[in-house]
């Protein structure tokens, strides 16, 4: 599975620090963590089973900035298969 333009929307949002953001994205059910600036950092993506764990895959993100703040590096790995 790849990470569509609509996912990429969502991805790319800052959210509140250290958390987790679960919602439903067509037939996907998604759950995101965040790192401590807001910023997307894994990604599990799949079906919802009856313990509200994700059935589906696993990306975790790469992001590489400079002693600025600017990102040099942005990209998204899949991890394979999470149950």
């Amino acid at each position: 599975m790849k990470i569509g333009k609509e996912l990429e929307k969502i991805l790319s949002r800052t959210y509140s620090p250290d958390s987790n953001i679960e919602r439903r994205m067509g037939r996907y059910d998604i759950a995101v963590k965040t790192d401590n600036q807001g910023r997307p950092i894994l990604l599990f993506i799949g079906q919802k089973t009856a313990q509200g764990r994700i059935k589906g895959e696993r990306f975790s993100r790469r992001l590489i900035a400079d002693d600025s703040g600017n990102v040099i590096k942005d990209h998204w790995d899949n991890q394979g298969g999470v149950s």
